[in-house]
């Protein structure tokens, strides 16, 4: 029984990752009330960003975990402000503008390759600063735990 239910996590993973249904994690909202929200939202977590990253740099802790809490937040708002200009740019493209041969994953823009499709190429791109964002938060919960850890056993 004990082995068991050690088991059902990974069984349960082993059976989404074998067995992937429709992830919908692309969402679309409602025209326009859906994508003002979004939008200030985008512009609130920004302002929030912002305010972390002044709040930590006026304090008198200067370790590293704090140090990449900072870099979290700088990503973050790149982050807010690529995906913002994504969904800004999103109004200016055509839907005969992209090739889909065999589904989502295989999309293409069609050419003449003009600025605001290369902008919105890039704004598509917005994991280049979330994931980053993600690993400098989990080095900073790293090293603010080990730290207080080592303030503890003092």
């Amino acid at each position: 029984m004990k082995n068991t239910r050690k088991m059902f996590p990974f069984l349960l993973l082993l059976t989404f990752v074998v067995c992937p249904g429709n992830a919908w994690a692309v969402q679309s909202h409602a025209a326009p009330e859906g994508l003002y929200v979004h939008q200030l939202a985008h512009i609130f977590y920004a302002a929030s960003m912002c305010y972390l990253f002044w709040g930590v740099r006026q304090t008198a802790f200067k370790s590293r975990g704090w140090r990449f809490l900072q870099i979290f937040c700088v990503f973050m708002v790149m982050w807010n402000v690529v995906a913002f200009t994504g969904h800004s740019l999103v109004h200016y493209i055509h839907h005969s503008d992209f090739i889909r041969e065999a589904g989502y994953l295989s999309t293409h823009l069609q050419g003449p390759l003009t600025g605001v499709k290369f902008w919105y190429y890039f704004t598509q791109l917005d994991h280049l600063f979330s994931i980053p964002s993600f690993f400098f938060l989990y080095l900073a919960m790293k090293n603010l735990y080990r730290s207080s850890c080592e303030d503890v056993k003092i």
